[in-house]
């Protein structure tokens, strides 16, 4: 018999996107982490069928959420609802952990 402690390090996936890493998935949570995303590479605006909250590890970079632009900075959590049009421009090298729900990785888009 497994622990959960196990079962969360199997499960761990890595995603084709060299910066983001999935941590740990459940059925309705899923848990990643970007790390070190680079400032100047373009991010096409888009909508998610997921919600998502953010809290930044460090860098810097601007959230575009319709018509919004957040500031996010080391220490900042952040909220993108399901279904709204939104895009990321990094202005430091950025990393930041994030939860989905429904888990981002287990959804085709």
């Amino acid at each position: 018999m497994s622990t959960a402690t196990e079962e969360i390090a199997e499960e761990k996936v890595q995603e084709t996107d060299e910066a983001k890493e999935i941590m740990a998935s459940g059925e309705d949570v899923g848990l990643r982490v970007w790390r070190n995303e680079e400032p100047g590479i373009n991010k096409e605006t888009h909508s998610s069928p997921y919600e998502t909250v953010g809290y930044v590890l460090k860098g810097k970079a601007e959230l575009h959420l319709e018509d919004q632009i957040v500031e996010l900075t080391e220490g900042n959590s952040y909220l993108v609802p399901k279904d709204v049009e939104h895009t990321y421009k990094i202005i430091e090298t950025f990393s930041a952990v994030e939860a989905t729900s429904p888990p981002a990785h287990l959804i085709e888009t």
